[in-house]
């Protein structure tokens, strides 16, 4: 993820960690420690058109435990995360919090080179297992063989050759006709102020046959950027922004669009439905899946800590509502 100057500095206070501390240890334990969303009113608790579950603060003694930048899940409550380090994070929480059969360790291909280990966005076929990985340094995808046992293919899709640096794909979903909804954080529309770079693609990204529509996605606040993208059960597309600012600290907004919208040069403004604010518990939140439990459509967004002492790995769970 690509930070403003200011947001730099804030960040450089937080973190104390550098890209080579991991020690990777697949059997290391996932911990979580349950917590409130709002620490004056515990308990079931609604913001805007979601309903608070439960949250939980997750740990590990793995020291390669951190950073987490997108995820999946199934109903069963079984995720996959990965870290802007390369390293993918299995693990499942139960009703009670109860983590179980939790593994660490790297992606193939993860290495030294943060152009090689920053990922930032993925998406999963359910049929074959097919994993997609976007990687924000090298403006690059790469897509895995089932649970990320072996690189398949990866390409640098030429849609993204004029995107600047750094500014790859930070949100990526895979819709059930097979195309891929791409969005960029910080590649601005030119001629606009805030409007981010997107791309449907009519198939796998990797491909470089498949065929690209660029179209601009706008958040609906200045100061939101797009960290990561889920469909919904009813087939609109769910977008989890992050906010950073010295005075207010981190938040968090929720915003709702309708892929059917897509078409080329256009430009779509999704609708909020949630916006995440101290005093809340509030981190870094940058990974969302989308669940269903009895009948109920579950959202569920982590924080990416930055390997830092004064950050958590927040996971919050919500019912949707809207």
């Amino acid at each position: 993820m690509r930070y403003g100057p200011i947001s730099i500095l804030f960040l450089a206070l937080l973190a104390h960690t550098s890209e080579d501390r991991a020690v990777y240890d697949p059997a290391g334990p996932i911990r979580a420690r349950p917590i409130p969303l709002n620490r004056d009113r515990p308990g079931p608790l609604r913001v805007g058109g979601l309903l608070f579950v439960q949250g939980w603060v997750l740990r590990s003694p793995n020291m390669a435990f951190g950073g987490l930048s997108t995820m999946v899940a199934d109903d069963s409550g079984r995720f996959l995360a990965l870290s802007d380090a390369g390293t993918a994070f299995r693990f499942r929480i139960g009703p009670a919090g109860i983590v179980g059969r939790s593994a660490i360790r790297p992606i193939p291909g993860a290495g030294a080179r943060k152009a090689l280990s920053d990922t930032e966005s993925m998406a999963v076929d359910p049929v074959s297992g097919r994993v997609w990985v976007g990687y924000e340094v090298r403006n690059g995808i790469r897509r895995f063989a089932p649970r990320l046992t072996r690189i398949e293919a990866g390409l640098a899709p030429a849609a993204m050759d004029d995107w600047p640096g750094v500014t790859g794909p930070e949100s990526m979903e895979r819709l059930p006709d097979g195309r891929f909804v791409i969005l960029s954080e910080n590649a601005v529309v030119p001629g606009t102020d805030r409007t981010k770079q997107a791309l449907l693609f009519s198939g796998d990204p990797t491909n470089p046959r498949s065929r690209v529509i660029r179209f601009g996605y706008r958040a609906p606040a200045p100061g939101y950027w797009p960290t990561d993208l889920r469909r919904l059960p009813d087939g609109r597309l769910l977008v989890l922004h992050r906010r950073l600012s010295p005075r207010d600290g981190f938040g968090a907004m929720l915003a709702i669009f309708d892929p059917r919208a897509i078409r080329p040069g256009v430009t779509i403004t999704s609708r909020p439905i949630a916006v995440l604010r101290q005093p809340l518990a509030i981190d870094n939140m940058e990974a969302l899946a989308v669940t269903r439990e009895r009948g109920r459509t579950i959202v569920w967004i982590a924080s990416d800590d930055n390997f830092g002492a004064l950050q958590q790995t927040l996971l919050l769970k919500f019912a949707l509502l809207d």
